[in-house]
């Protein structure tokens, strides 16, 4: 597979990939600022600092970037000593009583405002599939997104359509395509990470999932992620594939460890909605035995009051 860069101008980046099915196709993604820079002046790009630093942590071991659901588990994994941080779509969604994927975008912006501001580290957001389907109103969202604090954005291919999970090969690319165009023009330190999402929604090809996230890497995604790779074959196949970028794997549940991943040659950890589902079940469990049982016993879990408050008290 070949993607050639035809041409590089002020507000936009044409490419040619040659290889799918013999045939050649033009993608064009253009970013037009001038569209979005009444919104961008009130938006802080993230400090230098930040940029340089989230970038460094990609370069070399490995690192987990757990994600907080509100400002308040942000605070606490940011005072466990964690080097960087990335929301979560899931978490996120119900904190406000709505199902993942449902949230709108300026709430997301919101979110992401005020979580890169709320804490001294990197955050990156997932910024789930840009929020539109068009190349060009993706850059669109990309733009927004960059000028909240953030220091990493990322972007999947999943359509929330159970008969057709994923976006066409060529349209996914030019999405990508697209992201680091807007990237580009507004923060290009910002670290683009680039999702194929067919393991989690019923299209777990490996080789279909290795072509994508190659693809995505020779447009510009600075970091691959597949959520839902299980096996350390699987996991080890994805970061030769596509080395040396570095690889997120998503780990939602005890099949691995962290020296493991690292072995593996993976870069970044995330827990997607893991931690949220954790704190959802304790709460579930201790609700459901009040309601069913009249009984109170599920509370001898729970964190002390004066410990939590005192997470908060010098902020």
């Amino acid at each position: 597979m070949i993607f050639t860069l035809l041409s590089r101008r002020d507000d936009r980046v044409c490419c040619r990939y040659d290889g799918f099915d013999n045939d050649i196709i033009t993608r064009l993604a253009t970013v037009d600022r001038g569209a979005y820079a009444d919104k961008l002046g009130a938006m802080p790009l993230a400090a230098d600092t930040l940029l340089d630093r989230f970038r460094r942590l990609h370069a070399a071991g490995c690192f987990v970037i757990p994600n907080p659901w509100d400002l308040g588990s942000a605070h606490y994994l940011e005072r466990r000593g964690f080097h960087a941080l990335a929301t979560t779509s899931s978490g996120y969604a119900w904190s406000l009583g709505l199902a993942d994927n449902r949230v709108a975008l300026d709430a997301v912006l919101a979110n992401l405002r005020a979580l890169a501001t709320a804490v001294q580290i990197p955050v990156n957001a997932d910024f789930e599939g840009g929020f539109a389907i068009d190349p060009a109103d993706v850059a669109s969202n990309v733009g927004l997104a960059a000028n909240t604090g953030v220091a990493g954005i990322s972007i999947e291919d999943s359509t929330g359509d159970a008969a057709n999970p994923l976006f066409e090969f060529a349209l996914a690319v030019a999405r990508v395509q697209a992201a680091r165009a807007a990237l580009d023009r507004v923060a290009p330190k910002i670290v683009l990470t680039a999702r194929t999402e067919g393991f989690i929604v019923g299209r777990p090809d490996l080789t279909e999932t290795i072509k994508r996230l190659q693809a995505f890497a020779a447009v510009g995604a600075d970091c691959l992620y597949a959520p839902g790779l299980r096996t350390p074959d699987e996991i080890a196949a994805v970061v030769t594939a596509v080395a040396p970028k570095p690889v997120n794997v998503l780990i939602g549940s005890d099949f691995i460890s962290v020296a493991e991943l690292a072995k593996l040659g993976v870069r970044r950890i995330s827990v997607g909605g893991a931690l949220a589902r954790s704190a959802w079940g304790e709460f579930m469990r201790a609700a459901n035995e009040i309601a069913t049982d009249g009984t109170f016993s599920a509370f001898r879990q729970a964190a002390p009051f004066a410990e939590v408050n005192g997470l908060f008290k010098e902020r």
